[in-house]
């Protein structure tokens, strides 16, 4: 979808935490239907509104376990070896390159494969279902394998054969990775001509739509295990199901221009709740003795906790972990495991009689996907490098970089960066209002971080590496990091798109690239 420059001039800015768009049907008043947007391709993004919700069905049907941990759908990959048993012909050229030319060394090389793949799947730190190996000489051959339509990727071992055996391979519309023996193993013809022959088909350029250079892996297991991992991720994105209370919108920008952009990449299914349908769930869940009771010991188990400090109303932090209960009846119902609210301040506080603040970090513990101000800028990010790195991801807002260091905040941080352990945390207001509940996330000094530095436009993602130096406590959102980058400063200046950033530990550059590509989303590396 291509968006005329001068489209967005204009469009109000949103403040850090803002409050509901009064001029917004859908903040207010939901929708009456399902909505499709509809964007390029053929594609729609699906928008539904959640109403005629009651607080006694939800909390009936209600079945989730408080410590879940963070779920994602198995990647199925299919390990495919691609081989050929040549005649002996007397003076001609009777074989190609590569070691691999009879049933027996194919058969030792399936049992390296397997062994192989057997070690990954168990270094593997995302869910992953390996299917069995087959060998194929051929084309001819690859109508005779069944299980090839359940596989997400094709993991296409060339030691032999021809390029029509990989024509027939990508006509089904899968992912796919070529592996390559150099010294791993006897040695694979493909690693000779996979470049001239089949990327670039002859020419001097790449010829192919879909596969690249970035699709062929030489005798490494680990450079094929984090490409598992961003097809894990992607997978793991598209489709998501997330409720936007209050509607979905994107920051300082037409709210269904960025929608259909993401609806267009990332086929989002958006459930909104209106804040009157909110509304009436929290005042039924507060009447709800048990509800709310249950609600007060869950605050009190967690402010035990020797790391955490209360630094404001008990209330406060009660009426948090109800909000939480009420979420996630929410999201079961509609089952799906992501939330984010439009609109935080000035509209959930008078009826959750908090800040969400704390909610969405608690949610984020739990193993949800629980972001603030409905951007969808910035929320598909988010999404992919949680599915990514199977944890938890922090929403912030960027400041100016300066002498290569930057400071990001926000007052939703989770805790358990790392996806295991809670960092130390003190509990205070909400910074602009003075009100509520939220967290002051010590993150952890040293850490590596990847910061997603998403374009308005769905288009172009900038990837920045970090490192944690400094979680300061100056007069701005609560939870604070100054992140120091070896990248130029002025240069980063200069290259800042779009507003919030999506920030999460450990160094997932490679991977978040790599899943980008494969929807069309350019990625930039500083």
């Amino acid at each position: 979808m291509k968006i005329p420059d001068d489209h967005f001039h204009g469009m109000k800015a949103h403040s850090c935490c803002p409050s509901a768009d009064q001029n917004n049907p859908v903040a207010n008043n939901g929708l009456s239907r399902r909505k499709f947007i509809k964007v390029t391709g053929g594609t729609t993004l699906s928008v539904m509104a959640l109403s005629g919700l009651s607080w006694r069905a939800l909390a009936g049907a209600y079945t989730g376990d408080e410590s879940r941990s963070f779920v994602r759908r198995a990647l199925s990959v299919k390990p495919i070896l691609v081989y050929d048993l040549p005649e002996y012909k007397p003076q001609t050229s009777w074989r190609s390159w590569g070691g691999i030319h009879s049933e027996k060394a194919a058969d030792e090389e399936i049992a390296r494969i397997k062994g192989e793949l057997d070690n990954l799947q168990f270094q593997a730190d995302f869910p992953i279902q390996i299917l069995p190996v087959s060998a194929i000489r051929g084309a001819g051959d690859v109508g005779m394998l069944g299980d090839l339509a359940s596989a997400d990727v094709f993991l296409v071992y060339a030691a032999g054969g021809w390029m029509d055996t990989f024509d027939a391979l990508q006509k089904m519309n899968k992912h796919m990775i070529f592996f390559c023996r150099h010294k791993s193993g006897p040695v694979y013809l493909w690693y000779e001509i996979i470049s001239p022959r089949y990327l670039r088909q002859h020419t001097d350029r790449l010829a192919l739509s879909g596969i690249d250079e970035q699709d062929v892996v030489i005798d490494s297991q680990d450079e094929i295990l984090w490409r598992l991992r961003a097809l894990c991720g992607l997978k793991n994105t598209l489709n998501t199901g997330i409720i936007a209370v209050g509607g979905a919108g994107a920051w300082s920008q037409p709210d269904e221009v960025v929608q259909g952009l993401v609806g267009e990449k990332f086929r989002f299914d958006i459930r909104t709740l209106s804040y009157d349908e909110l509304g009436n769930l929290i005042r039924e869940a507060r009447k709800d003795s048990s509800a709310f009771s249950h609600a007060q010991k869950r605050a009190q188990e967690y402010l035990l906790d020797s790391g955490l400090s209360l630094e404001t109303g008990r209330k406060f932090v009660d009426n948090c972990f109800l909000l939480d209960e009420v979420f996630r009846k929410i999201m079961e119902n509609a089952q799906c495991h992501a939330i984010t609210i439009n609109g935080c301040m000035g509209t959930i506080m008078p009826l959750a009689e908090t800040s969400a603040c704390l909610t969405l970090s608690l949610l984020n513990d739990a193993g949800y996907l629980a972001f603030c101000e409905s951007d969808f800028v910035v929320i598909p990010a988010g999404v992919l490098l949680a599915n990514i790195s199977g944890k938890p991801v922090f929403l912030n807002d960027p400041t100016y970089p300066h002498d290569g260091i930057i400071t990001l905040a926000h007052c939703t941080a989770p805790r358990k960066m790392n996806g295991r352990d809670k960092e130390p945390a003190r509990i205070l207001t909400h910074f602009e209002s003075d009100y509520g509940a939220a967290p002051k996330v010590e993150m952890q000094t040293g850490q590596v971080v990847t910061n997603i530095i998403p374009d308005f436009l769905v288009s172009h993602y900038i990837g920045l590496k970090g490192t944690i130096v400094d979680h300061p406590f100056m007069d701005i959102c609560r939870s604070q990091i100054d992140v120091g980058f070896e990248a130029d400063s002025t240069v980063l200046a200069k290259r800042m798109q779009g507003f919030h950033w999506m920030t999460g530990y450990g160094d997932y550059m490679k991977e978040t690239g790599y899943a980008l590509k494969r929807i069309g989303i350019e990625w930039e590396e500083l």
